[in-house]
């Protein structure tokens, strides 16, 4: 898809974000609405694997989003959501796979046990948040699908449900979201499936029911709703990629070094941090990219 001068102006809109001087210190907009405490979860389990920072409060977590699906303000998630349905869900397992098949939600939990993952979270846009997710290994899943020794990468697709979702009914991307990883990036500990913050069950605005988290990469890497998964041999194209392709690599891997992403803003405080290769993940991820150019790889 040929990069249109629209598709940079919206990248920086999206990196200057609200009032850079004041905005995140009041972590969101006045009519931003955090989501309402949900279902408990049970027999969660606390993971060696999360960070000992400091979570962001649910106020935050919950009302300042980037969730194109339901509008480009971070407020309108919250707003918007409301009322989207996650029950019944389904995720459709495809490709090269021996064990495809339509998957009930309660079917892709069935024998997972659930943990707590305290992870940094890291926006393009260059302000960052430390989220308590709950969720379990995607390679756990990814094992029961049983993928072929064709399959290279893992295509996720979120659902294609403009009228739930108003946002879907603009140009701002091509619908459905779509985003991949290849597959030790896939199969990597840190990967996970998660199905709440907090200890309890991920509000509509965060993802609901069911998403992904890659803590090392760019926030838009971690697709939510989704509802297809597709193995493949080739190397899929996501979405961010796909409209604006020299801004928007496949790896989107948190790198200082490429583009204006030396520091970041965290929600609730007022000065810069610096941003950490890996999103401060390097010393667990970095052998899975030996011997590449990140810098052309991005």
């Amino acid at each position: 898809m040929k990069l249109q001068v629209t598709d940079k102006a919206l990248y920086l809109d999206r990196r200057q974000f609200i009032g850079a001087a004041i905005g995140l210190a009041a972590a969101a907009r006045l009519d931003a609405q955090p989501a309402l405490h949900g279902r408990r979860l049970e027999n969660v389990q606390k993971s060696p694997l999360s960070t000992g920072e400091p979570p962001n409060p649910w106020e935050h977590i919950t009302s300042y989003n980037n969730y194109y699906e339901f509008g480009i303000d971070k407020n309108l998630p919250s707003m918007l959501s409301k009322n989207f349905k996650t029950a019944p869900w389904t995720v459709t397992v495809s490709g090269e796979c021996t064990k495809p098949a339509a998957y009930h939600l309660e079917d892709v939990l069935a024998g997972q046990t659930l943990e707590d993952r305290i992870y940094r979270h890291r926006c393009v846009e260059g302000w960052s948040m430390v989220i308590p997710w709950v969720g379990f290994p995607l390679a756990s899943f990814i094992r029961r699908c049983q993928p072929t020794s064709k399959a290279k990468y893992v295509e996720f697709t979120t659902i294609n449900d403009p009228k739930q979702m108003p946002g879907m009914r603009s140009s701002v991307l091509r619908w459905p979201y779509v985003e991949g990883l290849r597959m030790d990036e896939a199969m990597h500990p840190l990967t996970i499936l998660s199905v709440g913050i907090y200890g309890e069950a991920l509000p509509n605005q965060n993802g609901a029911p069911l998403r992904l988290v890659v803590p090392w990469k760019y926030g838009f890497k971690s697709i939510k709703a989704i509802v297809k998964i597709r193995f493949t041999e080739k190397e899929p194209v996501n979405s961010w990629q796909e409209a604006a392709p020299s801004l928007y690599g496949f790896y989107s891997n948190v790198n200082p070094a490429v583009g204006y992403q030396g520091s970041e803003r965290r929600l609730g405080e007022f000065l810069k941090r610096k941003t950490l290769i890996f999103n401060g993940y390097g010393d667990q991820v970095s052998g899975m990219y030996a011997g590449m150019n990140l810098r052309r790889y991005f």
